[in-house]
């Protein structure tokens, strides 16, 4: 069970105000955090990690805390400020269909993709460029992982290039935190992870990272990555390349065992 904390600072940030009223309201209303997280259909974890800002809340959270404490809609009028402030504005067309997604194929050439990072390794390369939201910015970061929680979670197939695994994002002990996050997340069932060696001298994906996404229905959607921001694409034939593309890295990445043994490898070279 998650210990319970005092709420955090309201006047850090919105996500900050939104825990603090949660553990405000909650606290007078003297419901512990397992009860009230039972009544939202949600986890004791989460409500924590909602409390203590380190989660951005869902929608449907926000409307069921209303529904559990008589709030009258308090919840769901934060929410969407919440939102605005925790992620930019370009990124929030890309986190709804991210979760809409029922698959994704993702490339990552420099760092590890972010479905897959640790709370460490996103803090240590969120803190290389130095922003003013940086809390924000991990509990944001974070908060995407919320879709591998769900009953069924999407499809996922991540390639990237051996890059990622050589850049000691935050030091040795965050590092190996990583790869050993990595390693399980492997196992998962509907998660496919692959490795393209450095010996492999150029390949599809030199131009930089992008997300393949599916849906139930409707067409497949393009997410491309760029330094200021990304965008998403919509043309069918810009999204048929892509998936060429995201082919062609799998062709000439390691079988998911022998990324596996890579990691694995690069995992035991960090504990010499």
């Amino acid at each position: 069970m998650t210990a319970e904390t005092d709420g955090p600072d309201p006047t850090a940030s919105m996500l900050a105000f939104f825990g603090s009223e949660l553990y405000r309201i909650r606290t007078a209303a003297k419901m512990s955090q397992a009860r009230a997280a039972k009544k939202a259909h949600t986890t004791q974890s989460m409500l924590s990690k909602v409390e203590a800002a380190h989660r951005v809340p869902s929608e449907d959270l926000a409307h069921d805390l209303d529904e559990v404490f008589g709030t009258g809609g308090h919840f769901g009028r934060l929410y969407p400020l919440v939102i605005r402030y925790a992620y930019p504005s370009w990124f929030l067309p890309f986190i709804e269909l991210e979760d809409d997604a029922s698959s994704m194929r993702v490339f990552e050439s420099q760092i590890v993709p972010g479905l897959l990072q640790t709370e460490d390794y996103a803090r240590a390369m969120l803190t290389a460029v130095r922003p003013d939201n940086l809390d924000d910015l991990v509990a944001a970061r974070m908060s995407r992982q919320n879709i591998l929680e769900r009953d069924t979670p999407p499809r996922l197939w991540f390639v990237m290039d051996e890059q990622a695994l050589l850049r000691n994002i935050g030091g040795a002990e965050v590092m190996r935190a990583q790869l050993e996050h990595l390693m399980k997340a492997s196992e998962e069932p509907r998660t496919v992870i692959q490795v393209i060696p450095s010996r492999v001298p150029a390949h599809a994906g030199l131009a930089g990272p992008f997300t393949v996404l599916g849906f139930d229905e409707g067409p497949d959607v393009l997410y491309v990555d760029g330094f200021s921001q990304g965008r998403i694409a919509l043309d069918a034939g810009e999204v048929a390349e892509a998936a060429r593309s995201y082919d062609l890295l799998r062709a000439v990445a390691l079988s998911p065992d022998a990324t596996a043994d890579l990691i694995g490898a690069h995992l035991e070279g960090l504990s010499q």
